[in-house]
């Protein structure tokens, strides 16, 4: 069944990816492949905002996590597409935007990550703030 939500989830991520990506592509019309650079930052940051909200307080069923997390985000997200758009800026000698390409794929990829992160605790921590704020009026009112 858990394969099921996976599939579901990928097909959303694929159409996800394929709009966006050739969508930004045909508004830049630069060799730069923008696209795949976009749909990855972004599904660097959903996956690991996802991943450690789920694991923090969300309490989804592992299901839903799958399929958001493998079958979206993982379709969404194409480590095949990045590598195929470098060669292809190495082949036509675009060296400066292949470096700039891995350069900003790796450090945007792993800087939105951390960032993901950090938003879910910081979620997180407003939960349980507010969770705390609302025992200590609720205890408040008990003793009235």
């Amino acid at each position: 069944m858990n394969y099921l939500f996976v599939g579901i989830g990928g097909i959303f991520g694929a159409l996800a990816r394929c709009y966006l990506s050739t969508s930004i592509h045909e508004s830049t019309l630069s060799s730069f492949p923008f696209g795949t650079l976009c749909v990855n930052l972004i599904g660097s940051f959903l996956l690991s905002f996802i991943a450690y909200a789920s694991l923090l307080s969300w309490n989804l069923p592992r299901k839903y996590i799958l399929a958001v997390n493998t079958g979206f985000i993982g379709s969404f997200t194409t480590f095949s597409a990045f590598s195929l758009e470098l060669v292809n800026l190495i082949i036509n000698n675009n060296f400066d935007l292949a470096i700039i390409y891995v350069s900003v794929s790796l450090i945007g990829g792993l800087g939105l990550s951390w960032l993901g992160i950090k938003t879910a605790y910081t979620f997180y921590q407003q939960e349980q703030k507010e969770g705390d704020q609302r025992q200590s009026l609720g205890e408040a009112t008990q003793e009235n």
